[in-house]
């Protein structure tokens, strides 16, 4: 897609609206265009050069075998960044980040492992034996794992590079990830700290729209990825089972 085309479909989702002048990072001032009624107004023409470099990495991430966990807990996030990594076959968290996701990422198996556990369980002919309190209770527990760990359940090691969509609220991760030295690419609104993050793409995080236009943006390129990486694949897999 041509850039004056991008910078349409952005305009129209509403990416350049930052915050209110009052609620700033001076450390964004350079990806800021102007002030417009106390509201900042963010440069789209360096959204687009941002958003370009960031699909380039993560395609490069993907076509060589790596995977992306996408992170984004708030409401406006939550159902754009599972259908978002779903669609492209990658990790995400998108109920509440769980301290040491990634820094103590053995934990996390334990305890998707135990969700395979209480699920067995339950779908087990056996569980009539089992008292109505005690499956009650299992439901419970299910329903807690599922909702935290569903994203999760096959992230058996560290991603190649992590996605998230406010890195104010998800302050955490992003500090996991920088711990640990992987790539973070993320949007970044008026109030956010761009030095945090590998691959900035300023433009707002709250809107459901501006949301949405930015992962769908990542989302195709990782899909594009895996589409090249896939028929690379398959002849040498070809050639091993002959």
């Amino acid at each position: 897609m041509a850039s004056i085309e991008l910078i349409n479909e952005l305009l129209e989702s509403g990416v350049h609206y930052g915050h209110q002048t009052k609620r700033w990072n001076p450390k964004m001032r350079e990806f800021i265009l102007e002030e417009k009624n106390d509201i900042y107004i963010i440069d789209i023409s360096r959204t687009v050069e941002q958003l370009e470099r960031a699909t380039k990495f993560l395609s490069g991430i993907v076509s060589g075998g790596g995977r992306v966990l996408f992170v984004g807990c708030k409401k406006q996030a939550q159902e754009a960044v599972k259908e978002g990594a779903e669609s492209c076959g990658q990790f995400y968290v998108h109920n509440r980040w769980l301290g040491g996701t990634l820094t103590n990422l053995a934990t996390i198996r334990k305890s998707v492992a135990r969700l395979a556990e209480v699920e067995k369980k339950l779908n087990s002919p056996g569980v009539v034996k089992i008292g109505k309190k005690e499956q009650a209770s299992l439901r419970r527990e299910q329903s807690r794992l599922s909702k935290n760990l569903e994203g999760l359940r096959e992230m058996d090691k560290l991603p190649a590079a992590v996605v998230v969509i406010d890195t104010t609220r998800e302050d955490i991760a992003v500090r996991e990830a920088n711990r640990l030295g992987i790539p973070v690419v993320a949007i970044v609104d008026t109030n956010s700290d761009p030095e945090l993050v590998d691959y900035p793409i300023a433009g707002n995080d709250d809107a459901i729209r501006s949301i949405r236009i930015v992962l769908q943006k990542l989302v195709d390129a990782i899909k594009g990825a895996s589409s090249v990486r896939q028929k690379k694949v398959e002849p040498e897999l070809a050639g091993v089972a002959e």
